[in-house]
């Protein structure tokens, strides 16, 4: 496991600061931050860990890119809740989760993070064939912050996944541009875990046969589809329409 993972973004940083701090190893950020930054610069210096100011040449190098912000904040590896923990999360606070089924593009990954947050979904449940090594920088930091006030999760299996939080009594609820079911509406109930499809292939075989409702955005007609991202907003948004202590 690797021994930290660098947070890349102001907000997403300083994020991490608000959040859990005691996980933050090393600070570095540049010249036009450091107002926004002096929190944590005096915070960092009162605990005797490494905080400095740098040009935006050795901020690049770090970063090996130039979308920093002027801030990176090396952390301890990120904590992922196991599945069971994640059920247990969802039924006592009848909350709501976004599941990702293979979804990979980092934008997009970042964006719905941070749609979630905004909208109050307690966690979001990634999805692969494989083991996800992490979030990637990029999603991090496109999700400005979201990245720490959602709960996060991962599965090598999540038709599986989603089978057992069924059993829990979490409701699954798939999202298809073609289903007849318009999401606007939509009787979301509590506890309920929102399923996005892959980018092009949207949702698996596999994951249909563990939903309990397939919805659907409506639209004009004139493109086919949303981008996963951007569909991923508006489902939240209803889903969040729904009050917590209704059945």
């Amino acid at each position: 496991m690797s021994e930290s993972e660098v947070v890349q973004g102001l907000h997403a940083g300083l994020a991490v600061f608000a959040k859990r701090p005691d996980d933050i190893l090393r600070v570095a950020y540049s010249r036009a931050v450091r107002r926004e930054v002096m929190g944590l610069a005096k915070w960092a210096a009162s605990r005797h860990i490494q905080c400095q100011e740098a040009t935006e040449g050795e901020l690049d190098r770090i970063a090996q890119g130039k979308h920093h912000e002027g801030l990176l904040v090396a952390t301890r590896p990120r904590r992922w809740l196991p599945a069971a923990d994640l059920a247990e999360r969802l039924v006592r606070n009848r909350g709501t989760c976004v599941a990702m089924d293979r979804v990979r593009n980092p934008y997009n990954v970042g964006a719905i993070l941070r749609s979630a947050a905004f909208f109050g979904v307690d966690a979001c449940l990634l999805g692969a064939p494989a083991p996800h090594p992490g979030l990637a920088p990029v999603a991090v930091r496109v999700a400005e912050g979201g990245a720490e006030h959602v709960a996060l999760a991962r599965t090598t299996d999540l038709a599986d996944t989603l089978s057992r939080l069924r059993s829990r009594g979490v409701r699954i609820v798939g999202a298809d541009g073609h289903s007849p079911t318009d999401v606007a509406g939509y009787a979301f109930a509590r506890p309920t875990a929102l399923v996005l499809g892959n980018e092009v292939e949207g949702l698996g075989d596999r994951i249909r046969t563990h939903c309990d409702a397939v919805v659907s955005i409506r639209g004009t007609g004139a493109v086919e589809s949303l981008n996963v991202a951007v569909a991923a907003g508006v489902l939240v948004a209803e889903m969040a329409r729904r009050p917590r202590d209704r059945r």
